[in-house]
């Protein structure tokens, strides 16, 4: 059966299919593409004109001369001064004070009388030990007539007992008794020299009753007054401090650990105390202790500082501001630490190691290779450099084309940045 052939066909042709339309794109989406794309020239223009407004600012360098000088690396420390040595005086038996002969200050003599104990419980029992030894003398007189008799009696009976005049119990009774009264006669011998001991013992205690000076020196410091019980039961009271010289004394520094393996026996060292802020005193390293000291996880070591004190102004117990030498150049071309970490790139500057400090490693032997940028004819000009000691104010130069008052590059300012600071990194797009 023939279909109807519409009014849009034509006969022999197939006829047309229509296709379905994907749905349009919204809006929405090209309107976001085209604003990133905005930003993204805005910020791009921003960055440009920022880069160009840093860039045509005018450089100036910042420059220090090179000099000649001395490059001194040190430690920093802080002490107490203290006499070389102290002697505590103490008192080996209680009592009270009857007496006082010595006060602060007071240039004392060895075998010095400084204070005196009531004696006289003590000399009591000297009294009685001195009786009990004339008793046991008196003891051993009596059994030596005892044992003269004994020995009288014995010789009588052994003759007799021979010609039977007397029986064998008596003369062994007379053997005996002489037996006896030689024993007591070395009981009464060892009881003397007991008594003598007792008694001397006695005079001991007696004599710690005066308080005396074990050295020469001066007086720092008094515990006691007069009327004051002294009890020694447990411990030594103390009495009296005594130093030896005042003269010579000594600095108690605490240098970190960080910082002991460059202190060395010998070493100069300066220091300031707060009563002399305008004087520098100096001393030496006569020891370094092995023993730490660790105050709240910080361990530190103990540094003795000898000091020459002959006019006295220092006293025992000042606070001690210590610097002490552990190398030393003197004489040498130095620059600036600073100009060492100075590089006209900026970005290679800041990843530049920075040179070494004051409290840092030991210089390395035959020096570091570096450069410094020095200012001739208005340009600056790298020079190659070996550097020696950095005490982190200057650096010892110890290879390099460096003339004295040539002016190095320690930094650099432009005109066009905020308030003339010295530029930083720039943005790159």
């Amino acid at each position: 059966m023939n279909k109807p052939v519409g009014p849009t066909e034509k006969r022999g042709e197939p006829a047309l299919t229509l296709v379905p339309q994907a749905p349009a794109r919204p809006r929405w989406r090209k309107s976001w593409v085209i604003g990133g794309l905005l930003a993204l020239a805005l910020i791009a223009a921003v960055g440009a004109v920022w880069r160009l407004s840093s860039a045509g600012g005018e450089v100036r360098y910042v420059t220090a001369p090179i000099t000649r000088g001395n490059v001194t690396r040190a430690v920093v420390a802080t002490g107490t001064v203290n006499p070389v040595l102290t002697i505590i005086v103490g008192s080996y038996v209680s009592g009270t004070i009857q007496d006082i002969q010595c006060d602060f200050n007071t240039q004392v003599k060895k075998g010095q009388i400084c204070a005196k104990i009531d004696p006289r419980p003590y000399q009591t029992v000297v009294d009685q030990n001195k009786a009990n030894l004339l008793v046991a003398q008196a003891q051993l007189e009596k059994d030596k007539a005892n044992l003269g008799y004994a020995q009288v009696a014995y010789e009588r009976n052994a003759r007799l007992v021979k010609t039977n005049a007397v029986s064998q119990d008596v003369f062994d009774a007379a053997k005996s008794a002489l037996e006896q009264a030689k024993a007591q006669v070395g009981v009464d011998e060892a009881t003397i020299e007991q008594r003598k001991a007792q008694l001397e013992a006695a005079q001991v205690n007696l004599g710690y009753t005066d308080i005396v000076s074990p050295v020469d020196g001066t007086v720092v410091a008094r515990n006691v007054t007069i009327g004051q019980t002294v009890a020694a039961s447990f411990q030594t009271p103390t009495l009296f401090l005594i130093a030896t010289d005042l003269t010579q004394m000594e600095v108690d520094t605490n240098v970190s650990e960080a910082d002991i393996g460059n202190v060395k026996d010998g070493e100069k060292a300066t220091f300031t105390v707060d009563a002399f802020p305008n004087r520098t005193f100096e001393g030496t390293v006569s020891q370094v202790r092995q023993a730490p000291q660790t105050i709240q996880n910080v361990v530190t070591y103990d540094v003795v500082l000898g000091v020459d004190n002959k006019d006295l102004a220092l006293k025992p117990g000042m606070t001690a501001a210590s610097r002490i030498v552990t190398a030393e150049r003197k004489d040498v071309l130095r620059v600036p630490s600073q100009a060492l970490r100075y590089s006209p790139d900026v970005l290679k500057a800041a990843t530049r190691p920075a040179a070494s400090s004051a409290g840092g490693h030991p210089p390395t032997v035959g020096g570091s290779q570096s450069a410094v940028y020095v200012l001739r004819d208005g340009r600056p000009v790298r020079v190659p450099v070996t550097v020696g000691l950095d005490d982190d104010t200057h650096a010892e130069i110890v290879k390099g084309d460096l003339q004295p008052d040539e002016q190095v590059i320690v930094t650099e300012q432009r005109s066009g940045t905020a308030d003339n600071v010295t530029a930083g990194p720039r943005l790159r797009f």
